[in-house]
Order: structure tokens, then sequence, then C-alpha cells
């Protein structure tokens, strides 16, 4: 095994445990069967990578892992092996769990197939799974939200479509996707998914019901559609937005009342024949159960219906609130190791106006160290400044911008030491710096947060950026003492950014809420590279809403004057 595994990975391990345990007595071990399942239900369809929450010490935080699998899992990523997974899955072939993925076939059904002795038969079913497997991979946000926009698009446009929305963990705006789902309300069925299994780009129907069907897009990505006549329509989006466990959560509290849910309605329980209380909007149906409506980013069963029960919800950040954008990078030569941006200050000051920001930062990486004497990288850094002062003195005579101000700001390396490859002069020229980790990622846990803390010590340095330095689909996190992190910003007014960058989405959505749990304030950066990329900065907001932040705990919605101040209070 290996201690590197992704949560789809885990998920998958999980489920060949719980096969294990039918194989050798299925009545005998009928619990540890569903709480392996529960366990891989709930890794699935987790936000936040397994590992990190696990170096964190909130493993058991994940609903549907209890003590015993934890420890499991705990030696599973200390070591590379867990024992007891290793002794339950030893003499089971690895292509029977490799069968299981395909529908209809168990454990047992697998190891038929492999002990009849016909492995032309077993290697056609394996060449399944390989082409399953390469469909079934996860999509960054942006991509899926892309894709399920145009099908959208194209069933609105059917006269028969009355509403369309999202599902799933599309509509809860997780940082990966896997299927995309989508809803709409109508009161003929018949006619959207006939013309649903037209949509132009569709590769092949993968199943088309009388209220249901599925298509297949270029890619490998699964469109599964949903109907419902619209006076039920709030019920069919609370059942399929879930999450698994929010549901699950949700019908607990619901049957303690005597009612029983569906993405029909509700209904009391007791009387299975009695007439289904129908709901238009989710609003309606959360208000039943005398509950706030709960917003779909916060449906992962964290805290959220007891919150909603005690009128306690978080008023979540919008997109609108947004003042700044606070990382992006220019096309301003400045000698970096890292990629320049390809935008102008000229263009992304222009950008910055459409989006009516008040103020932005120019964060250019810093001058590379390779070829550069601390009295060049000085030199280098005063051209800027005096370009920037340009730009402010232009924008504080035209008047025509919503721009007020530009902040000359420096993306900076942390490196493996904790020191900065910045002369003081040069950091003297800087209205604040940001600073990252784009190296040496594998330093002990404890050696790494001391390198972060040194350099967050200089006062010019006010934002740790991308702080886990992770890439979705590539690139694991790094290992740091979060609490220590968190106690060292708040005391010495250092802010963590939410990258909104779609291949980082860092940091990630449960240490934003364990953040601003103990009043750590958050920065919005697109790290843009191109003035379109500030565009991104919807991503960022969403996770900063699973984070359960409001304005109050994001820099970037404060004034001009209020964030000028705020730079004052830390220098």
């Amino acid at each position: 095994m290996q201690n590197n595994l992704t949560n789809l990975q885990i998920a998958e391990l999980l489920r060949d445990v719980a096969a294990s345990y039918q194989l050798r007595d299925k009545d005998k071990y009928k619990f540890q069967i569903i709480a392996y399942e529960r366990a891989a239900d709930a890794v699935e369809h987790a936000s936040s990578e397994l590992k990190d929450l696990w170096d964190d010490g909130k493993l058991e935080d994940v609903p549907g892992i209890g003590p015993s699998i934890a420890e499991h899992l705990g030696e599973l990523f200390k070591t590379g092996h867990s024992k007891h997974f290793d002794s339950l899955m030893k003499d089971i072939p690895a292509d029977a769990f490799k069968l299981m993925e395909l529908p209809g076939i168990g454990i047992k059904t697998a190891m038929k197939m492999i002990k009849a002795g016909n492995p032309k038969e077993v290697r056609e079913k394996l060449k399944e799974v390989a082409e399953k497997e390469k469909k079934g991979k996860r999509h960054l946000l942006p991509y899926a939200a892309t894709v399920a926009h145009e099908v959208m698009e194209y069933l609105s446009e059917n006269p028969a479509t009355m509403r369309v929305d999202p599902l799933g963990s599309l509509r809860r705006q997780a940082s990966t996707i896997g299927d995309i789902d989508i809803a709409v309300a109508t009161n003929d069925p018949v006619a959207v998914i006939d013309y649903f299994t037209k949509y132009p780009k569709s590769q092949k129907m993968i199943e088309k019901g009388e209220h249901t069907a599925s298509i297949l897009l270029p890619g490998g990505i699964q469109v599964d559609l949903m109907t419902q006549p619209i006076e039920s329509y709030g019920s069919l989006l609370q059942h399929f937005t879930g999450s698994k466990h929010h549901n699950i959560a949700l019908r607990e509290l619901a049957l303690k009342k005597g009612l029983s849910l569906s993405e029909y309605g509700i209904r009391k329980s007791q009387e299975p024949n009695s007439k289904i209380q129908k709901f238009k909007t989710e609003e309606e149906f959360y208000k039943y159960l005398r509950l706030d409506y709960i917003e779909p980013e916060l449906r992962e069963d964290t805290g959220e219906i007891e919150s909603a029960k005690e009128h306690k919800l978080p008023n979540l950040v919008e997109l609108g609130e947004v003042k700044s954008d606070l990382q992006i990078h220019s096309s301003f030569d400045i000698e970096t190791s890292h990629d320049l941006g390809e935008s102008s200050i000229e263009e992304i000051t222009k950008k910055a106006s459409e989006l009516r920001y008040e103020y932005i930062a120019f964060t250019e990486h810093n001058p590379s160290q390779k070829g550069h004497n601390d009295s060049q990288i000085v030199e280098i850094l005063k051209r800027k400044r005096e370009n920037i002062d340009k730009i402010n003195y232009s924008l504080k005579n035209r008047h025509v911008s919503s721009i007020q101000k530009v902040f000359n700001s420096l993306e900076i390396d942390i490196l493996s030491d904790g020191s900065l490859p910045v002369p003081e002069q040069g950091l003297e020229l800087l209205d604040f710096a940001l600073v990252s980790i784009h190296s040496s990622f594998n330093l002990e846990k404890d050696l790494m947060t001391k390198r972060v803390l040194t350099a967050l010590t200089h006062p010019k340095v006010r934002i740790f950026a991308h702080p886990t330095a992770r890439k979705l689909n590539e690139r694991e996190g790094v290992e740091l003492n979060w609490p220590e992190i968190f106690d060292f910003c708040l005391k010495n007014n250092k802010w963590i950014e939410i990258n909104c960058d779609p291949m980082r989405l860092d940091l990630p959505d449960n240490l934003v809420r364990e953040a601003v749990k103990l009043g750590v304030k958050m920065t919005f950066g697109t790290d843009a590279h191109h003035k379109d990329g500030m565009d991104n900065m919807t991503f960022g907001v969403s996770v900063a809403r699973r984070g359960w932040c409001e304005a109050r705990d994001i820099i970037n919605t404060r004034s001009l004057v209020e964030f000028e101040k705020l730079l004052k209070e830390g220098e």
C-alpha cells in the first residue's frame, strides 16, 4: 500500500475491507460491513483530503469514521500499511476487488469468476473496469460548472422546462466533481427527457426513463437528469443536493417528529398511506421541519442542522461583497524565476474596475536570487515601486475608475529555513508582502511549521498565500501544525489566503472553518496570471462559504479606508 492515497482510493480500500468481511461471514460481521461501507461513502464525499484531516487530528470528525477505523487509517497514513487491512485481504486476489467495481458483481461473484478458470472472461471484465476508471475521473469545480452551465442553458430553451438547477457536489460547490447531476421542474417530463437525450454534444445515451435520463459527454463526463413537477420541486432539490450524511441526519430528525422524508415531500411516518406534503421550494421544506434554510454549501453534516434549529447559521459571504483582489501577477518584468503574468498593470487595473473593485494588489513573484545580488533585486523593486506610484497618480487625477488605489506587493518564496529571498531594503519598498511555499514540500511537520512561522514574523509580511501548497488531482498539501499557525496569525495580525485558483482552492474549506472559529481573518487572491483569471474569485468565495465565512471574516470585504487602517495596525 501507500500512505499518500486520495479520498477516492481510500474509499475504494474501505469498500474492499467491507467485501473481505462479507467473504468471511456476512451475518457474523454484519456491523463491521455496515461500518466500513458507511465510512467509504463518507470519505468519497468528504470535501477535504482525509490525510489532511488525519494530520490535524480530526479524522473522527468525518461522519462515519469511528475510533477503530480511524486507528487503522492512521496506521496506513503513518506507515503505508494497515496490519488489519492486510490480514483481511491477504488471501483475496486483487482482481476480485477490481471486478467489484462493475454493476451487479459482488465479492462472492468475483471470486467465483476467478475460480471458474475462464481467464478470457476475467480479462474482458477487467478491461471494462479500466474503461470505467478512466471515465470516473473527478473534475475541477470550474470545469464541471462550465459543462453543467452549457447543458442547463440547452435545457432552459425547451418550452417544457420551468426551472433547471445543478444537484449534488456541484451545487454544494465542492472542489472536485464526479458525475454532473441536474434537476428540471416540468409538467411534461417526456418532452424534457427526449430533448435532453438529443443534446448535441452527447456521445452516448446511457439510460432513458420516464423521469430520469443519463448521457455521456466528451472527456468521460456523465450527466444525469432528474425531473419533477414544480409543486414538489423543492423536495427533489433538497434530496439530491445532499450531502448523503446531511440527508441522513435530517431524516433522523424527521423520524423523531414522526415524519418521513423523500424526494417527493414529507409524510407522517406511521401513516404510509397519508397524504404527502409537497414543497415548491427548499425554504418551505426546511421550514416545515422547523429549521432555518440551510445553504447548499453547508450541507455536510458538520453542525448545520443544529445551528438551523437554534437560528445560528452564518450569514455567508457573497461575491458582491468582495471589494478587492489581493493576489495578482502582472507582466511587469520583475526577473522572477517563477512564471510571469501575461497582462499589463494597466490591463489588470481596467479589469478590476470592470469588477467594481475599490483596490487591488500587484503581487508578482520575487526576483530570482540566481543571477541577482541584493542591490540588483532592490533596483528591480524600485522600478516596480515607481510604476505603481505612476498608476496611483493617474487614478487619483482621472476619477473615471472604481479603483481608488493599487498596492505594491510581492509574493515571496519561503525558503526551507524560513528566510525570505528579498533584502530588507527591498521589503521596505512594499506596502505589504505575501509569503508562500514553492519548494521543499516534504519537510517534517514541526520543521515546516517553524519555516512558515519564521517567514510570517517579518512585519512587512501580512498574508500566508495558498497555505497548504496543494494542487488538486496533482499534489497533496504540506504538513503543518495548524493550531499553532492559526494562533500565531491571530496574535500577530496576520491573514491567511483563500487562493481562488481552481487548481488550488487553498486554504481548504475544513481548515477555513477552523480558522474563522478562532477569529483568524482570511483574504481572497485569484493568483491571476492573466486578467481573465480574476474571474475565478467566485470559486474562492465558494470555499469561504463552505468554511462558514461571513463578510466580517474576509479582509477583502473591507473598504479601502478600512484596509489601509488594518495595514497600519500591523506595522
